[in-house]
């Protein structure tokens, strides 16, 4: 592969795969060794791939591939398929969504348990359709859906308890983000 080609895809997609990888592994270190890892296996194993349009779902697939290896070897853990049935998700308000703040969001994220969290991190941080969501993770669409919606009734719940607690004291670099809680209602091209 020539190396300009590489470059621009490193360029392209180093930062969304990362923030993917940050929100799997929770830490600095081990979100870059995936991400690098990834392209490891792009400059070795990407010439394979005839459609150049799949490039960010190939690089997304394989880096779950790969924390998943890892995390088989760590842990081992039993995969549940989730049926399609809708979850009745709490409401926030929106004078509580405007108060967190994208650190307070990612570490509620972290606390969501993980064929949650990927599904979610997918979505919200990375702005995946759930079709490129169930191509990435290899389950199915109406998985994938479930996922979403559990894994968000589970990080409002955090919220909601943590705003039960003490309030936090917010730092001036806190940057406060607008958290669309509304997992089913999408629009068409996210679909």
């Amino acid at each position: 592969m020539p190396s300009d080609d590489f470059e621009q895809i490193v360029s392209q997609h180093y930062e969304p795969l990362y923030r993917f990888a940050f929100s799997l592994t929770h830490t600095e270190a081990d979100a870059c060794d995936l991400t690098q890892q990834t392209f490891y296996v792009w400059a070795t194993r990407g010439h394979q791939l005839r459609d150049r349009s799949k490039v960010k779902s190939w690089l997304f697939t394989t880096l779950h591939r790969e924390f998943l290896s890892v995390r088989k070897k760590a842990v081992r853990f039993p995969h549940f398929e989730l049926d399609d049935t809708n979850v009745e998700l709490p409401t926030i308000s929106p004078d509580m969504v405007s108060l967190l703040d994208a650190a307070r969001v990612i570490e509620f994220l972290g606390q969501v348990p993980e064929p949650y969290r990927a599904a979610l991190s997918l979505f919200y941080l990375d702005d995946c359709s759930y079709k490129e969501i169930a191509d990435i993770l290899e389950v199915p669409l109406g998985t994938v859906r479930s996922r979403i919606s559990r894994g968000l009734a589970q990080l409002q719940q955090s919220i909601l308890m943590d705003a039960a607690s003490p309030p936090h004291q917010a730092t001036p670099e806190s940057k406060s983000t607008h958290f669309n809680t509304g997992a089913n209602q999408s629009s068409p091209d996210r679909q």
